[in-house]
């Protein structure tokens, strides 16, 4: 017999070789026919694994993410087949889950493939799917593995390469094998409906000198109705994409001139942006951070010092040689390094930690051209980086208060749904970080104690920590449900170490700080996209560029028009004037494209009683108030959204 966990934490016996979906039965039929994978001891295996030792044992069902992994991880092989089966020769390489769906990258060998192709695969998809077949794992040597791939696939063949004896694990269903690592459903008929996004060039293993594939997403559901709802959701986010709405709202653009990954800021984005600065700079000195500034390169020997350059010094933007004198500069990929130089420029005592030390800090890092987009994932980003120096003893309220800074930003922008994860080393690829093994045990209990103690609602990520110390991330969800990841928090001991910082404490001894890194936004150009596409471009009053537009009927009443709009200005109202000779309709229209939250109208009435027609965005109107009304009326709102925000954090 053996004993098992269960995720309610009841422990039962079950005979040895009891599998998870004979545990599924044991609980309930509805749950062992909902059960699309699991886990056990913290490993993902499949159903039908043969559980042999006393362990804790997880049922994922679609409700779960990893539920959802399987799935599509499932629907990956499906599709792999359907085209193995439509197009001859051609050479598999990898499928995996993402995070809305799957892909698979593909060597077509020369075949032709297009999005006009999609019903045809799809159908042939779902045609494997009805025949209800079983996944099964098994191991292969690695002999054999290779020669079951050689002279027929050399990408199979290369990962093969890479893997050891007893870590090399064949997939089967149907009449369809592929190299894989585990993770499916209990068979393909969970899958009711598919659909097949999009193409897209990848690099073998990302690598731009190896040869170019073709990616082909999709995503499947349980239900024909869920993929109805998903593909209307997909609607609604192309609408809400924050490039398309990036160009109709004037607020950046990019230049090949320029350069791919390069945002430039328009006159209205760059006003967002200062907005934004100017928001958190209040908040930040109120916190005691005090604002610093550093240079946009540094000498290749910072990088060293900190391990960045170790890491991720290949991926990076290489070294810039000065002319005549053998040095070596980077474009700063981050801020840090530099902030331990700014400790470093004096000595410290107790008396004077924690230092906060906060800079809106542009850094570069070399993204490949095909994993460019927008303002997600560009070469040039603004951090609203800080970093505390603080003692041992004041980590825990440091921390706390950091959090604190966090849900007000959130709070103020409307993010209100969101899970805090807790971002922890992977114990079994040690080499992936610094430090002591003491110095990583004291970071991570730092963050979960304080995550149960601002009573968030939390997970923990095994692997996902920074090379130098764990992370508390805060993934938040959009108005679509979509899951992004906003804000960080990183507790490290051991760029202290690195950069030998000092304090002198009551002892008169000399100690390390500890170091906080944290960026609520995470980086301006990210943020300002996602909350492009969270508010559907309508941004809060508070922080929207322009909060009025003035619109005059005819010519004769620019004069009137003018005066409205320096009455506004000295109320601290942000408004424009539209004087063209245009119809009155066709600048509603346009104004109302653009998102402006109050139109004004000005013309004969207006003029005559010193008032104006004021129509809200959407279609409300207001009716007639004087300027002053008007005025209030907006620096209400302002006060009442920051009122509100303050009060609830």
């Amino acid at each position: 017999m053996i004993q098992i966990t269960l995720p309610d934490g009841s422990v039962k016996n079950y005979d040895k070789g009891t599998t998870p979906m004979q545990v599924a039965q044991s609980i309930s039929e509805g749950l062992a026919r909902n059960v699309l994978s699991a886990s056990f001891n913290g490993k993902i295996i499949e159903t039908s694994t043969p559980l042999t030792i006393d362990g804790s044992l997880i049922l994922y069902t679609w409700n779960d993410e990893e539920g959802k992994k399987a799935f599509w991880h499932s629907s990956a092989h499906i599709l792999a087949q359907a085209i193995e089966e439509m197009y001859p020769n051609v050479k598999l390489t990898i499928g995996p889950a993402i995070n809305n769906g799957f892909y698979y990258d593909i060597d077509f060998n020369g075949n032709a493939i297009s999005e006009k192709d999609f019903p045809e695969i799809e159908k042939k998809m779902l045609e494997i799917a009805r025949g209800k077949y079983e996944f099964k794992l098994r191991e292969v040597s690695k002999a054999d593995a290779l020669s079951y791939y050689k002279g027929k696939n050399e990408f199979k063949t290369e990962l093969i390469e890479n893997l050891q004896d007893g870590e090399i694990t064949f997939c089967d269903h149907s009449t369809f094998t592929d190299l894989c690592r585990g993770g499916h459903l209990p068979n393909t008929g969970f899958i009711k409906a598919v659909k097949l996004l999009s193409i897209a060039g990848a690099y073998w293993r990302g690598d731009e000198n190896k040869p170019q594939l073709t990616r082909v997403y999709g995503i499947s559901f349980p239900k024909q109705k869920d993929l109805t709802e998903y593909l209307t959701l997909l609607e609604e986010a192309k609408k809400r994409d924050h490039r398309k709405l990036g160009k109709e709202l004037e607020l950046f653009t990019f230049s090949n001139k320029v350069g791919q990954g390069l945002p430039l800021w328009l006159p209205k984005g760059a006003a967002l942006r200062e907005r934004l600065k100017q928001f958190l700079r209040k908040a930040q000195k109120q916190a005691g951070y005090e604002q610093v500034v550093s240079p946009h390169i540094g000498h290749k020997d910072l990088y060293v010092t900190s391990g960045h350059w170790e890491k991720y010094g290949k991926d990076s933007f290489q070294p810039i040689a000065t002319p005549n004198e053998g040095e070596e500069y980077l474009l700063k990929p981050m801020n840090c390094p530099h902030h331990c130089e700014i400790y470093n420029s004096r000595p410290w005592s107790y008396k004077d930690l924690p230092k906060r030390f906060a800079e809106f800090g542009t850094v570069y890092r070399y993204e490949q051209s095909g994993e460019l987009h927008g303002l997600t994932r560009v070469r040039c980003f603004t951090q609203d980086d800080a970093h505390i120096f603080c003692t041992p003893e004041q980590l825990d309220a440091e921390f706390k208060n950091v959090i604190d800074l966090v849900l007000y930003v959130f709070g103020s922008l409307g993010f209100e749904n969101f899970t805090a994860q807790v971002s922890l080393r992977d114990p079994e690829n040690p080499s992936k970080y610094i430090g002591s093994n003491e110095n990583w045990e004291k970071a991570e209990n730092a963050i979960i104690n304080a995550a149960k103690e601002k009573g968030l609602n939390y997970v923990i990520e095994t692997g996902e920590a920074a090379f130098y110390g764990p992370k508390l991330d805060f993934m938040v969800k959009d108005a679509l449900g979509r899951s992004w990841q906003l804000g960080t928090i990183q507790v490290d001991y051991n760029l202290p170490e690195r950069f030998d910082l000092w304090y002198k404490g009551s002892d008169n001894e000399l100690h390390r700080p500890v170091m906080i890194h944290r960026a609520p936004f995470g980086s301006m150009e990210r943020f300002v996209a996602i909350l492009l596409e969270h508010t559907a471009g309508n941004f809060p009053l508070w922080l929207i560029p322009e909060q009025a537009i003035i619109l005059s009927i005819s010519e004769k009443y620019e004069k009137y028009a003018q005066k409205v709009l320096h009455l506004l200005e000295n109320s601290d109202i942000r408004t424009l004037i539209d004087n063209r000779n245009e119809t009155i309709g066709k600048k509603i229209r346009e104004a109302e494209t653009k998102k402006i939250p109050y139109i004004l109208v000005v013309g004969e009435e207006e003029e005559k009683n010193g008032m104006i027609s004021v129509r809200k965005h959407g279609g409300e109107n207001l009716g007639t108030l004087s300027v002053e009304d008007f005025a209030q009326l907006v620096n209400n709102e302002v006060n009442e959204a920051i009122k509100s925000f303050k009060n609830n954090v």
